[in-house]
């Protein structure tokens, strides 16, 4: 298991480096490109290149092998568990954002699902009518007036603007996965492989719809980054007149 320690390692070394770096390229008034939203174009576009190369030998294979050998219920609970691990979190930053009907709702999923589903394997909250919400760091800091600073493409962790780079740090802290207190390390990254795993494996389906429908991929993800994470700050609704 010395290679997911390593990849432990080296994720907090990421969100260090990341975390000292943002204020120099924050501060950076010399970037290029013709997108406003995407000054520093060019070392996206390499950093996109490169994510795709690595995940197209190592990490795609591996989701392709789950998706096909883990059959639906095992992976269903897998999801289930994990999305259950992330409730508390969704649940505070669902009360940071002035949302406490929703945030009560997180709580109450998070202890139906942690004893009668038996610790989130089986979402029998969603089966009440208690519904899954989507809350973040970064969704936080946009609703308390933050603004989105520039568009990246960050190697391993994908697209994020500067705002939601510094809300993945926060996130990535109060992961209680990541921060899980266990007697070995290899528990810990496996748990953190494993859903790695689970999520490129759900994402499987758009790699065709991207691969069929467009003609540029990079400005493709980028735009649908962008969009998809507006209307997660407004709920679904997006006022027309806010660029």
């Amino acid at each position: 298991m010395s290679n997911w320690y390593s990849a432990a390692w080296g994720g907090r070394c990421c969100r260090r480096l990341l975390a000292g770096g943002l204020f120099v390229l924050a501060l950076n008034q010399a970037a290029v490109g013709e997108n406003l939203r995407d000054p520093y174009e060019n070392f996206n576009r390499t950093m996109y290149s490169v994510n795709s190369a690595v995940d197209k030998i190592a990490i795609k294979p591996v989701a392709k092998a789950y998706d096909a050998t883990v059959p639906l219920p095992v992976k269903a609970g897998i999801s289930n568990f994990f999305g259950n691990t992330g409730d508390l979190w969704i649940g505070a930053n669902s009360a940071f954002q002035g949302k406490f009907s929703d945030a009560g709702i997180d709580i109450a999923r998070l202890l139906v699902n942690s004893t009668v589903g038996i610790f989130g394997l089986f979402d029998v909250a969603s089966e009440l009518g208690l519904e899954k919400h989507e809350e973040d760091l970064g969704q936080t800091l946009a609703v308390w007036g933050v603004p989105d600073g520039a568009y990246f493409f960050w190697p391993f962790i994908g697209p994020r603007t500067l705002r939601d780079t510094f809300g993945w740090i926060g996130d990535s802290y109060a992961d209680p996965v990541w921060s899980a207190r266990t007697r070995s390390i290899s528990v810990r990254n496996s748990l953190v492989a494993t859903r790695f795993v689970d999520i490129r494996a759900s994402l499987l389906p758009a790699d065709k719809v991207i691969d069929e429908g467009a003609l540029d991929k990079y400005a493709y993800l980028r735009d649908a980054y962008l969009q998809r994470r507006r209307n997660q700050i407004f709920d679904g609704r997006p006022p027309r007149d806010i660029e």
